[in-house]
């Protein structure tokens, strides 16, 4: 839609009827030492061949675009093709809004459903909805779902999952009243079993744990499961990185109650960290359904008998009452999702399996040749995909990255970033994510840049 500004006639009509006399005094709340007088300082526009030539300038002062990066910690880069892009061009899409006149929109409703069917298959769940808008929203909103389901106050978190994610989830859950406990990590990476059958009891609606977790460990979902179903609480998986899922036993498979996830590598760039589009699986029992947050599109037949989609499901406070709403998020990321859906399905399922056994062969690869150089350890035990924690031998994890980029390498985040890991010996271990992107010659590269670092 153009933007087409008001008349200087319309304006004065709409402040008649609001009762001011000018603009300024809609402001009048807003204290005189928060307002600006005067024009703001701006420089002149730009015709479109200077504008060009200033962008191409600042484009090319961006030295990181042309680093090799090996950054990891939940936002991972790989190779997405041009199609992807062309497609989410077309106007039926790149413009398309949440369809409030649903039935009318059958091609946006049917890629919302294309998309939650590739999350059923990813997560091994009955049910998926149409996104959320992150993986950290998504967790959030599992939470709450899970007490809604329980009637139960209290969450455990393990501390092997993203920091930010549970400070996310603290802040998501803290106006409802839910209690969020932690738990620690054992010495291999994973999920503290024994800590977990301590701060299980009755008042516990839900375990959440990562898989693969912060670390790039692969959780042991079945203790988890077992311990935790044995109290009545459901447990809630968090996937950062779905192609995790080619490789790995999908949650549902293992009882997993409620699998959120990150659909980012499969639809976009990183991009400094975005956008994301966050993905929500549950099984398919009523009591779980009707406790879903955000959007549902289904499948039924119109009267013709010909397929046709509707929005089965919506669940926000400007489709229900209120007091019956379950979630507060007012859209689905369907660009973002549509993007992960198109990827998906040119990849197929035999591709999608590749593509996660290379990029977990390529890690393997690297873990091997820096282990043998006996500068790093590995400070967990426990199996990982693409994503590895690794502990510098001969010095600090921030000055080591340092130096790796001063060679036009990333590596990264060092753990001694988050408050939590700054105690106990984690000043030396840092991140580092492999994909399919990454070719021999460039793991060969870092090795040799790692391995040489005075």
């Amino acid at each position: 839609m153009r933007y087409l500004p008001h008349t200087e006639e319309e304006i004065q009509e709409m402040l008649k009827i609001i009762g001011v006399d000018s603009i300024d005094a809609i402001f009048q709340e807003v204290p005189e030492n928060a307002r600006r007088d005067g024009e703001i300082p701006l420089e002149p526009p730009l015709d479109e061949v200077s504008l060009m030539r200033h962008l191409e300038f600042l484009a090319n002062k961006n030295e990181g675009a042309r680093f090799l990066s090996f950054l990891g910690g939940g936002c991972y880069h790989h190779h997405i093709p041009p199609v992807v892009d062309q497609l989410l061009l077309r106007n039926e899409f790149y413009t398309a809004y949440t369809p409030y006149q649903a039935e009318v929109s059958q091609g946006t409703l049917q890629a919302i459903f294309e998309f939650q069917t590739i999350v059923c298959e990813l997560f091994g769940m009955d049910v998926a909805n149409a996104s959320m808008y992150d993986v950290a929203s998504a967790t959030g909103e599992a939470l709450l779902m899970a007490r809604r389901v329980t009637g139960r106050p209290k969450a455990i978190l393990s501390e092997a999952l993203h920091p930010d994610l549970i400070e996310t989830c603290r802040t998501y859950v803290a106006s409802s009243g839910m209690a969020v406990e932690t738990i620690g990590f054992a010495e291999d990476g994973c999920t503290d079993i024994n800590a977990l059958e301590g701060a299980l009891d009755s008042n516990t609606a839900c375990v959440v744990v990562g898989y693969p977790n912060f670390f790039g460990v692969v959780e042991k979902l079945d203790a988890v499961v077992r311990r935790a179903h044995a109290w009545g609480a459901l447990v809630v998986s968090v996937t950062h990185e779905p192609y995790a899922l080619g490789v790995l036993e999908p949650p549902g498979h293992v009882g997993v109650d409620i699998a959120v996830g990150e659909g980012q590598p499969l639809a976009v760039p990183p991009s400094y960290g975005g956008p994301g589009v966050g993905l929500l699986g549950i099984r398919g029992d009523k009591e779980m359904i009707q406790q879903l947050p955000g959007r549902l599109v289904g499948q039924t037949v119109d009267r013709q008998g010909q397929r046709a989609f509707v929005l089965t499901l919506s669940t926000r406070e400007q489709h229900i009452r209120r007091e019956k709403a379950t979630s507060n998020i007012c859209t689905n990321h369907n660009l973002i999702a549509l993007a992960m859906a198109i990827r998906t399905a040119l990849l197929g399922k035999r591709g999608f399996v590749e593509v996660s056994r290379l990029c977990l062969a390529k890690t393997e690869y690297l873990k091997k040749r820096l282990l043998e150089s006996k500068r790093f350890i590995l400070p967990f035990s426990a199996p990982t995909f693409n994503e590895v924690t690794l502990r510098f031998l001969d010095g600090s994890a921030e000055d080591l990255i340092k130096e790796m980029a001063s060679h036009g390498v990333l590596v990264g985040p060092p753990l001694s970033r988050w408050k939590r890991f700054q105690q106990g010996g984690h000043d030396s271990d840092f991140l580092l994510a492999v994909t399919e992107r990454h070719s021999r010659a460039e793991i060969d590269r870092l090795v040799e840049l790692l391995t040489s670092v005075e």
